[in-house]
């Protein structure tokens, strides 16, 4: 039902005298609103939580000197940021906002750890605030590890750079170029001593962006540093200022993982690896070639929902494909099953295909892995 301009009017002013006598009468009282008020943590690993479900830690590690950070409604801001260290080394610190858990620290509410297998969807959002005078990089997290722990270090740490400040650099060297989400990153990999590492750096400052999570895990998978029966235990947004850092801010963030029978579910962790192999049958010529790739299920148990890892070689992308949803076009790929061929029986096979341009020498993938476990090349 559709109210006629003068009614509203009317409305409008009766609530509005309304609302002035009783913030009269609550000013009289005593009585204060509902607002709540902002939360400054300067505890080198306080905490605390907003939105009813994220939690915001100062989590500073690397340096002795104060820094505070104040949490908002929906983020938060850095307010002091003292102290540097060099740009050679570590950061010093990580103020971030997280799903999932960190050191026995759980978010309220969260479904993780979730095996990675069972996962659907993660999706995600961020909005950054920057400034110009600090050194430092917004870092989003995600964290994997073989098992479902709530504490210590994982195995295996997935960055995405936002954006960096700085002389500074991801752990471990440049190991290539990726399309994650559908933009380009540069990829880092190595390890910090304690965990395996993987980056993913924008070539330019990206301020917002709304994405799944889990298109940055397959292709830590595809590249074999997790396994789909691996588990992913928390999802992290923030930065890590080497010097000052004060003004740096999370305006917003949101995070949901959605689990089931997904495409990929290996079973639980006691059941058996699914024995595989692979036939990649190719038809080439100059500057172009065809892709047939037949997928052989080699156990005694059904796959229900498959996704195949591989990496083109240098200098291959794909234009086009059939019977797979494929991520990403070159560099490390995963080839997931579409509606109709999402089972594959005992000694049955799934076939698929794609088409792509090439430079230099033809070559094929090296290797295959079907839901994180590798396969024989038949």
């Amino acid at each position: 039902m559709r109210s006629s301009p003068h009614s509203l009017r009317t409305v409008r002013a009766l609530s509005g005298a309304l609302l002035t006598t009783l913030a009269t009468l609550a000013a009289l009282l005593g009585v204060s609103g509902p607002a709540q008020a902002d939360t400054t943590i300067c505890e080198q690993f306080g905490s605390t939580v907003i939105q009813g479900r994220y939690v915001v830690q100062n989590n500073r590690w690397g340096t002795s000197a104060t820094q505070c950070v104040t949490a908002g409604d929906t983020g938060f801001r850095i307010t002091q940021a003292d102290g540097s260290v060099p740009t050679s080394g570590a950061p010093k610190s990580y103020p971030s906002v997280f799903n999932g858990c960190h050191y026995t620290n759980c978010s309220p509410g969260t479904n993780l750890p979730a095996q990675i297998g069972t996962i659907a969807n993660a999706p995600s959002s961020i909005s950054y605030g920057y400034v110009a005078d600090a050194v430092y990089n917004a870092s989003y997290d995600i964290w994997l590890d073989p098992t479902p722990r709530t504490d210590g270090v994982n195995r295996t740490e997935i960055m995405i750079w936002f954006n960096r400040v700085g002389p500074i650099q991801p752990i471990g060297s440049r190991t290539g170029t990726a399309t994650v989400g559908g933009r380009s990153w540069e990829v880092w990999t190595g390890s910090n001593g304690s965990n395996d590492v993987i980056s993913f750096v924008a070539p330019s400052a990206i301020g917002s962006w709304s994405f799944d999570v889990m298109d940055f895990v397959d292709q830590t998978v595809a590249r074999g540093m997790a396994q789909n029966n691996w588990y992913l235990t928390s999802v992290q947004a923030g930065f890590e200022p080497w010097q000052n850092g004060a003004g740096l801010a999370v305006n917003s963030f949101s995070s949901s993982v959605s689990t089931g029978s997904g495409p990929g579910d290996p079973g639980g962790p006691g059941d058996p690896a699914t024995a595989c192999a692979v036939t990649y049958g190719t038809n080439v010529w100059p500057g172009g070639f065809t892709a047939d790739v037949t997928v052989r299920n080699s156990g005694t148990a059904p796959v229900d929902g498959w996704r195949l890892g591989f990496t083109l070689p240098s200098g291959q992308r794909v234009t086009n494909s059939w019977n797979a949803a494929l991520s990403g076009s070159s560099g490390a790929l995963t080839a997931a099953n579409v509606a109709h061929n999402a089972l594959i029986a005992p000694a049955g096979t799934q076939s698929f295909g794609f088409q792509g341009t090439y430079s230099g020498t033809f070559a094929k993938p090296s290797g295959f892995t079907l839901n994180g476990t590798a396969c024989s090349v038949a």
